[in-house]
């Protein structure tokens, strides 16, 4: 029987995560993706805290009306403006098991150009 879209995502990002983890020095940028909205947290996987988070339901985030990728983009900067302020310069990317393309691209390109090295 053939997997699921959502077993199948599932399946990849347990293969990411077995490589992906976040310290102190350099978390780990998380991102989910529903239909509608984009969530990204910073997280530091060795004390299980989120460092920042930013999404689409942010109030300043949620009143541009704009398309769902340029939308992905503003998460992306907030989310670095945000760790900019914590002190991080440096994460590793976790996309979730998503493709590296469209809306998770643009919130990896948005992060890239507020300042995160990745």
């Amino acid at each position: 029987m053939a997997l699921t879209k959502n077993e199948r995502r599932l399946r990849i990002k347990n293969r990411i995560r077995k490589i992906v983890s976040g310290t102190e020095a350099r978390p780990r940028l998380a991102v989910f993706r529903s239909n509608k909205e984009i969530y990204a947290q910073i997280v530091d996987d060795v004390t299980g805290n989120t460092i920042s988070a930013a999404s689409s339901r942010d109030k300043d985030i949620s009143s541009v009306k704009a398309t769902k990728s340029e939308v992905a983009k503003l998460v992306g900067k907030a989310l670095a403006e945000k760790a900019l302020k914590a002190g991080i310069e440096t994460i590793a990317f976790d996309r979730g098991g998503y493709l590296y393309h469209g809306r998770i691209k643009s919130l990896a390109e948005g992060a890239r150009e507020a300042g995160l090295k990745f």
